[in-house]
C-alpha cells in the first residue's frame, strides 16, 4: 500500500480538480435552478451582473488552488517518507 500510495496521488489530485471544475460547469449548465438564489437575489439587489459572476468563479479558483496546495503538501510529505 504505501508504494502504491505515491504512484496514485497526483492521479488523485487531478481527479478531485476535476470533480470540482465539472461542477462549475453543471453549475453554468443549470443556472436558474442551482445559483438563482445566490446570483439571483444578489443580481436583483445589486444590478452588478460582471462583478457577481466575478466572485463566483473567485470562489471556484480559490477551491481549486486549496486543493491543489493540499495535495502537493501531502504528496511531498509522503515522497520525503520514503526517502
Amino acid at each position: 500500500m504505501p508504494q502504491a500510495l505515491r504512484v496514485t496521488i497526483p492521479p488523485t489530485t487531478t481527479h478531485y480538480m476535476n470533480l470540482t471544475k465539472n461542477s462549475s460547469l453543471a453549475t453554468a449548465i443549470g443556472y436558474p435552478d442551482l445559483v438563482a438564489v445566490f446570483m439571483g437575489t444578489t443580481l436583483n439587489q445589486t444590478g452588478q451582473a460582471v462583478e457577481i459572476v466575478a466572485m463566483t468563479m473567485g470562489v471556484y479558483l480559490s477551491v481549486n488552488l486549496c486543493i491543489s496546495a493540499l495535495m502537493n503538501f501531502y504528496n511531498r510529505s509522503i515522497a520525503l517518507k520514503e526517502r
